[in-house]
């Protein structure tokens, strides 16, 4: 198993006041419609609500029924309709549709909209354009952040990611903005921002902005170090696949808002099971980081302690086994049916993670990673998208391959992309124009590369014929940033070298030691230099936009040995895996400090790779 924490690592702050801020604003909001009301909420805010006000306490602040907003026509008899949604164009023309039909009707209610985590320009100008806008009140219910765990911090805006990088629009930025104004008003001033990023760069300005129209509060940080990180800084580590047992959980069983729901494959029942996967849960806390060859291990002995724990009522007298009874058994009960579940779903993942398919996977991913045997990785490839066996992994192999390798050969993605159009279907075409526009999958142009074999000429011949072999291929090199930068900041370790994943000796083992996530690895490497000098050229590759800043709380910088100091924000823009949440977990471990990941939501190949098909709503 991996290490344990070291003793002197700070405690983190009580993210639990955000809850009761978000319910709290909630319910002032729904009291200002008294009565009686039906509240209709936005499919994708169903369970982040039921983390802040579950159905008992919205009953008690006479929400009288609750309905899922489906965008047809309505069964509410109530006069009061309630909408919580999300700040979309085509919900509120459904809600003025709603209140057309009521006016032709002649009935007469009372409408509310609340807007979370604020509302845009653009849904008012609907309600104004519909002939509604005077019939309805609206009101913005400020749900910025969500604690999922004690060191995970989510927007709850899969879109983002969409919206922001690949459609251009910004207006999530200011959103991004508020969660960190809030967090500042709540837990401290920032000594220091870094961050890299044309997102990040205007998220900070948006941040900057709320600070100087707000109130300058001198308040001690609770965490003083903030780091801003655009997901298209790292697309690599989000598109392998994960082999950390919380990552492993996420791609198969897929993690909603913190909680997952186990099947009867795993509960050995007919019945499902919604679990809750925080810090909490004593098993999965002690394997959530561990690569996945480790846990059964783990889950084993578990079970022999559990039984040993259990055996200890032998011989028991009356008072012992009534102190037993109090104390432990309740507690061992918990124990043992979480450890059930886990070993379950550890069954139930191991049948698929043991398929010659998946370590076939594995094989070309790290092929691809260390950019070794590219034909053969190439051959996989087609084979995988010709047997159909996954239309998303096949897409995310491609991409891997286009990434590592700088855009395909002209004559690899015509074939490869012909071929996956006949497989999984010629719709997929405005696919394929989307992941080129991102630079996810993209054809080299002519003159574009230099061949492995002229990189290893031009090592040969002397400096006088090296200089004249790079004019002549001036026009056509461009390295390979991917390749550049991995060599860089050493991600790929040798390969040959063995690697402990029982003893995990850096992030590697997130990837069974054959890749550091990229935006790990930065993230570590400028807080050691305490900002970007040194990586310079990094930073180049990377597209630049990097910026590091002192923050407005001087008092707090003098004293670098607080635990505030050794608390850093991270905030993925765009999303952040499990994987990229362990490595940051084990870098605090390593360095004594402790890192809160701030994401706007948690993502993985799969929704990565979904928000850029053509079928995307």
């Amino acid at each position: 198993m991996a290490q344990t924490e070291r003793r002197d690592a700070p405690e983190l702050p009580d993210f639990s006041l955000l809850k009761r801020l978000a319910r709290d604003q909630l319910i002032f909001l729904l009291e200002q419609l008294p009565g009686k009301k039906d509240l209709f909420i936005d499919a994708d805010l169903m369970s982040p609500l039921d983390r802040i006000a579950n159905v008992t306490i919205l009953k008690q602040h006479e929400v009288d029924k609750l309905y899922k907003v489906e965008l047809k026509p309505i069964v509410s008899s109530s006069d009061q309709l309630c909408f919580l949604i999300r700040p979309r164009i085509q919900t509120v023309k459904w809600i003025s549709e709603l209140v057309n039909s009521d006016k032709t009707a002649g009935r007469f209610r009372r409408y509310k909209i609340i807007f979370t985590p604020q509302k845009f320009y653009a849904c008012e100008t609907v309600l104004e354009e519909q002939g509604v806008y005077g019939d309805v009140t609206t009101d913005e219910w400020n749900f910025y952040i969500l604690p999922l765990d004690d060191d995970i911090l989510s927007l709850e805006l899969p879109e983002f990611f969409r919206d922001n990088f690949l459609e251009g629009d910004q207006r999530w930025v200011t959103t991004g903005g508020s969660a960190l104004n809030l967090l500042q008003s709540v837990y401290g001033s920032f000594s220091k921002i870094y961050g890299i990023g044309r997102c990040a760069k205007m998220v900070y300005e948006s941040w900057r902005e709320l600070m100087e129209q707000g109130e300058q509060r001198t308040r001690q940080p609770e965490f003083a170090k903030v780091f801003l990180i655009d997901r298209d800084v790292d697309f690599v580590t989000p598109l392998c696949s994960q082999v950390v047992y919380e990552g492993l959980v996420d791609d198969i069983f897929r993690i909603k808002c913190g909680s997952v729901e186990f099947g009867p494959d795993v509960t050995s029942s007919d019945k499902s099971i919604k679990v809750m996967l925080n810090s909490q849960d004593k098993v999965f806390n002690e394997i959530r980081n561990e690569h996945f060859s480790n846990v059964f291990g783990f889950l084993s002995q578990k079970a022999k302690n559990l039984q040993t724990a259990y055996d200890k009522r032998r011989g028991m007298d009356i008072q012992q086994m009534k102190a037993f009874v109090a104390d432990e058994l309740k507690g061992l009960k918990q124990e043992h049916r979480l450890l059930s579940l886990h070993i379950g779903a550890s069954e139930s993942m191991m049948k698929k993670k043991t398929k010659q398919d998946f370590q076939e996977l594995l094989k070309t991913e790290h092929s691809l990673l260390e950019g070794f045997e590219i034909r053969e990785c190439i051959t996989c490839i087609e084979e995988h998208i010709n047997r159909q066996v996954s239309m998303i992994e096949s897409l995310r192999l491609l991409c891997l391959l286009s990434i590592t390798e700088n855009g395909l050969l002209s004559k690899d993605y015509r074939s490869l992309k012909a071929q996956y159009l006949q497989s999984y279907g010629i719709e997929h075409l405005l696919t394929f124009a989307n992941l080129k526009q991102l630079g996810l999958l993209e054809e080299q142009q002519a003159g574009e590369t230099l061949t492995v074999m002229e990189s290893k000429v031009g090592k040969l011949v002397n400096d006088k014929t090296a200089g004249k072999l790079t004019d002549a291929f001036s026009s056509l090199a461009k390295k390979s940033n991917f390749r550049a930068l991995s060599k860089k900041l050493t991600l790929v370790p040798k390969s040959g070298e063995e690697y402990d994943l029982r003893v995990p000796r850096d992030m590697a083992y997130i990837f069974s030691g054959a890749y550091i996530p990229l935006s790990c690895k930065l993230i570590e490497q400028v807080l050691e230099r305490d900002g970007w000098t040194g990586l310079e050229e990094v930073s180049r590759m990377l597209n630049g936009q990097e910026f590091a800043v002192t923050g407005g709380s001087s008092s707090s910088e003098a004293r670098t040995k607080t635990d505030a100091q050794r608390i850093v924000l991270v905030m993925f823009l765009g999303g952040c895996t499990f994987s990229e949440i362990s490595a940051l977990r084990f870098l605090g471990k390593e360095r004594g400090c402790r890192f809160i990941v701030l994401t706007t939501a948690i993502t993985n190949s799969a929704r990565l790779l979904e928000a850029f098909l053509d079928n995307h709503p």
